[in-house]
């Protein structure tokens, strides 16, 4: 199991070249065990970027969620009580933006690694990731 940040879910769903080898073989690894998770808020980043033009998905918002739930190797996992307490209690050097927070929190709720390119979030002592 392993949990996908916001930009490597997209990454990945697009098929994009932006996702590195190494990337690309941890998550065929994580699917060997069972589906990649993605935060619910991760959606909610998605969904708001398209809206302000930021991301082009290609399709519409909807058709694109539609395909995301289509996707056998990927669950969505929601913000519960327990994600949003671990959140919540991060202490510095975690990032402050509150998605960031919320991925990381699942990852460890979880208790698996997070996959990400983001470098503030590789060095939270808290969490496990992989790049």
């Amino acid at each position: 199991m392993i949990v996908l940040d916001t930009h490597i879910l997209l990454w990945w769903v697009s098929g994009s070249t932006r996702l590195p080898g190494r990337a690309r073989r941890a998550i065929a690894g994580a699917l060997r065990a069972g589906p990649a998770i993605a935060s619910a808020i991760s959606l909610f980043e998605i969904a708001t970027a398209a809206r302000r033009g930021r991301v082009d998905l290609g399709l519409s918002l909807v058709d694109w969620f539609a395909e995301i739930h289509r996707i056998a190797e990927l669950k969505v996992e929601p913000v519960s009580a327990e994600i949003a307490r671990i959140a919540g209690g991060f202490a510095d050097p975690m990032p402050r933006d509150p998605a960031d927070r919320i991925i990381a929190a699942t990852a460890i709720a979880l208790e698996t690694k997070l996959l990400t390119a983001d470098q503030r979030l590789r060095r939270s002592p808290q969490l496990q990731t992989v790049w």
